[in-house]
């Protein structure tokens, strides 16, 4: 069966592999390690990623990295809106050109943000549902954790990150990669891998696979009586020793080990336990009975 995606006469708007080399030499633009940039050239994959996202014609979709805007065009082929959130000075300046001459029509439902996507706060126009975004590889976890927690309006999101990074946002308790952002995006929502990306489909290739996650916000908020700043430093004291038992680990969150198994005990978690075994809910009883110098509500 074949791969390739028919889908009309609007195929000429997406950009191809040398539609991508065009356009970045037009820029000067070379791909930058230090930011982490590889480029999708493959217009089957951005379709893909649309899909799996569930983007749908109502959606307004926030998109962070969007680099040449492979995915843009894909995601505004669709989406009711597309903001994009771009870092860079050259690809911010060029990237509303690409979107108004490839899809015209579209256009006036673009709109460039040019800032670093860890210092946004707000966005134009009407509040995101749907994030989706292949994220700069070293910076990946912080990105999609601020953007979260930044706008509470996004239901569903969809990012392409390392594999090995989507494994470890996607696991469970128990797993060798369960840790930090594992724990704080299922704070959030519901997370589980949603696909692998090859290596091809990227200019440069990078030397790594690629792994697809999907986030959908929880219904209901966490029910806990802790603030998610005191839940995050439960979390984050107790993979910073991740050997070490609970109460070993979380003595200089809580003022001392003693102090430490007070809290875990009336959360009802055996202070022998270790960080990689607990859930979500587990590290809020725990914020919730405790903490040095954490200030209670």
């Amino acid at each position: 069966m074949s791969t390739t995606d028919h889908s009309g006469p609007a195929d000429d708007a997406l950009l191809g592999p040398a539609d991508i080399r065009e356009l970045a030499a037009a820029l000067g633009v070379r791909p930058t390690k230090q930011r982490g940039q590889n480029f999708v050239i493959d217009a089957n994959t951005v379709r893909r990623i649309v899909r799996t996202a569930d983007v749908r014609p109502d959606d307004v979709v926030v998109e962070v990295g969007p680099g040449l805007g492979s995915l843009t065009l894909a995601l505004l082929e669709v989406a009711e809106r597309v903001t994009a959130v771009e870092i860079d000075d050259v690809l911010a300046a060029a990237l509303p050109s690409t979107v108004a001459a490839r899809l015209p029509d579209r256009a006036g439902r673009f709109a460039l943000v040019h800032r670093d996507a860890l210092r946004v706060e707000e966005l134009p126009g009407p509040p995101p549902t749907a994030l989706v975004a292949n994220l700069p590889y070293n910076v990946a976890v912080p990105v999609l954790l601020h953007m979260l927690a930044t706008f509470p309006s996004i239901e569903r999101t969809l990012v392409m990150v390392q594999s090995e990074v989507a494994d470890r946002l996607a696991a469970g308790p128990g797993s060798k990669v369960y840790g930090v952002p594992s724990v704080k995006a299922a704070w959030y929502a519901e997370v589980k891998r949603a696909g692998a990306i090859g290596r091809n489909v990227f200019w440069p290739a990078p030397n790594v696979d690629s792994g697809l996650v999907s986030l959908v916000r929880r219904k209901e908020p966490l029910r806990t009586t802790a603030t998610r700043e005191q839940v995050f430093a439960v979390v984050d004291a107790a993979f910073a020793q991740r050997r070490k038992t609970l109460r070993a680990a979380l003595a200089g969150w809580a003022g001392s080990a003693a102090a430490a198994e007070e809290a875990l005990v009336a959360a009802g978690v055996s202070p022998q336990a270790r960080g990689e075994a607990l859930t979500v809910e587990e590290f809020a009883a725990i914020a919730e009975h405790g903490g040095a110098g954490v200030p209670r509500r």
